[in-house]
């Protein structure tokens, strides 16, 4: 594998051997991982061999173009990163605290629509809108065609059938 300038082909291994360790301490102070500065100096080298025709030493030396690149591919890890700990702390602040505390919510939800299927649909009406929606007993009641009263009667009684089903499905409250 060869990089083209205008002089003729220079051999990739020995634009490597002169250049890529230097590169990698670049890359690592930059990056702070080694890993990322290997995976780096990787993507300097591939740039540099897929772009070797845009090589003139005329312009600058072998060492400034290496060099060029290495600055922009540093850059787009750190964007990528920065992004990246983005995504996770967005993440993290709309998940629940431990993974337990997750699975116990969506176990507690599924035994929840289990016991509202268990009782009556006026009174699965009543407290999905009242309770689980936080609508008011006015806009309901209205919806649903019966005074805020009978409304307020279905949530008591929904609520004590809602209780009686879960300890039926041997759910202890």
């Amino acid at each position: 594998m060869a990089i083209t300038d205008k002089r003729g082909d220079l051999d990739l291994r020995d634009v490597y051997a002169a250049h890529g360790p230097e590169i990698y301490r670049f890359a690592l102070r930059q990056l702070g991982d080694g890993q990322a500065a290997e995976e780096a100096v990787q993507e300097v080298f591939l740039k540099a061999w897929r772009s070797a025709e845009r090589f003139d030493p005329d312009l600058a030396s072998l060492r400034v173009w290496l060099f060029a690149i290495a600055r922009n591919v540093v850059i787009d890890e750190a964007r990528a990163r920065a992004r990246h700990t983005r995504r996770l702390h967005a993440v993290a602040a709309d998940r629940p605290a431990n993974i337990s505390d997750f699975a116990d919510s969506v176990l507690d939800q599924r035994l929840v629509e289990e016991a509202l299927l268990r009782i009556s649909d006026n009174h699965r009406v009543a407290l999905v809108e009242t309770y689980l929606r936080g609508r008011s007993y006015r806009d309901v009641a209205a919806e649903v065609g019966v005074s805020q009263v009978t409304l307020r009667s279905r949530v008591f009684f929904g609520l004590k059938a809602l209780r009686l089903a879960m300890e039926e499905m041997g759910v202890r409250l």
